[in-house]
């Protein structure tokens, strides 16, 4: 059998930096949540991203859910999510037993339609928030989407999960909106293991977000609850590989766009082979590279070939509106994202891929249109 080659794997740093993090949060019994690598992994990331404050919690749909909730979603609540995305960004409206409205998305970015999301304003004027996502690195068109959002003055919450190290126009995604989460997945471009993170310029929002997040435990001697309390804080030996793993973030961004390039110098003038969308407004961070194809050669084909060989891939997003789950929410907009995720297939983007890896990929696919 020939060496795993993954989709994308956790990929510490080669100084070592999570060691020294981990090792003080050891040195000085800090391993319960909290403690200064939460507050120093809050703070350097707030600071990286260009946002005021942020809260460590447990997971990314965790950061979604206390989003949601200081946002004030509640029970029968209408939220506009992005169709193209993982169930993740959807489960929390479902907690807050609030809506899911699912916006379609479109070619050129990939993320949500500012013309679907007009649309879906009209079809729906009584809207709580917005939930936007920067789908595989890319950045929704953010200028549109706030502009709108701002005219129907509702809270926008950006599911920046897979794009931390992504700038639109210079800023970073996730800062745009009222909220902005982060997650640190075992896959994602830089992982704790697990844990997510949620930003704010509301800095007393954020307050309340980290005390719901510890239980609401009231400020007296005893144990007293006033309100619903949750157990999202992230550890004190989680936040400390993030630290560690922040430091190495732009270099994780640098590989990825070298695998993107890669892959569409090899690959993009395959027949029917049309790679994931760049615009002059986006730098993304290239977390997934994926690609469409219109020819005789479909997703299944590659992932298959790619399975025999040992290579981890997988497809485009299926749509949440036609997800078993969630089919019997409302869907605005045509068939662009149902295309994308007919037509499209994550290739493997670990960052540490060789070119020999890179060439095993490249050449097990040509080999699908050179039979």
């Amino acid at each position: 059998m020939k060496e795993r080659i993954f989709l994308s794997s956790p990929h510490m740093s080669d100084e070592g930096f999570e060691m020294q993090y981990i090792k003080e949060a050891f040195d000085t019994n800090w391993i319960a949540p909290l403690g200064e690598n939460v507050n120093g992994f809050e703070r350097e990331l707030a600071e990286k991203v260009g946002s005021r404050s942020a809260a460590a919690l447990s997971s990314g749909t965790a950061a979604i859910h206390l989003a949601l909730k200081a946002a004030g979603v509640g029970e029968g609540d209408i939220v506009f999510c992005p169709t193209l995305t993982f169930s993740a960004t959807a489960n929390p409206i479902i907690y807050q037993n609030a809506v899911p409205v699912f916006i379609d998305s479109d070619f050129e970015t990939w993320n949500m339609s500012p013309k679907a999301l007009e649309e879906a304003f009209e079809k729906y004027p009584e809207v709580k928030a917005v939930i936007v996502v920067h789908l595989y690195g890319l950045s929704a068109d953010m200028d549109k989407i706030m502009a709108i959002c701002k005219n129907h003055n509702v809270a926008v919450i950006e599911d920046a999960a897979e794009s931390l190290g992504t700038y639109y126009k210079g800023k970073h995604t996730g800062a745009f909106g009222d909220y902005g989460i982060f997650s640190f997945n075992g896959n994602k471009i830089i992982t704790t293991s697990g844990g997510g993170m949620l930003v704010s310029n509301n800095e007393e929002h954020i307050a309340k977000v980290r005390f719901w997040a510890t239980q609401s435990r009231d400020q007296a001697r005893h144990y007293q609850h006033s309100e619903l309390g949750f157990n999202y804080r992230m550890s004190n030996v989680v936040a400390g590989i993030g630290r560690g793993q922040l430091k190495v973030l732009d270099k994780r961004v640098e590989k990825k766009r070298y695998i993107f390039e890669f892959y569409k110098r090899e690959l993009g003038e395959l027949e029917g082979v049309e790679f994931m969308p760049s615009n002059e407004w986006n730098e993304p961070n290239y977390w997934l590279s994926s690609m469409t194809l219109t020819g005789k050669v479909r997703p299944i084909d590659i992932m298959e070939a790619l399975e025999k060989e040992n290579i981890e891939s997988r497809p485009v997003w299926k749509p949440m509106h036609m997800q078993p789950f969630f089919e019997k929410y409302n869907f605005v907009g045509t068939d662009v994202a149902e295309r994308l995720f007919e037509n499209g297939v994550c290739l493997p983007s670990d960052t540490k891929m060789t070119d020999e890896d890179l060439e095993r990929v490249t050449n097990t696919i040509k080999g699908l249109w050179f039979k």
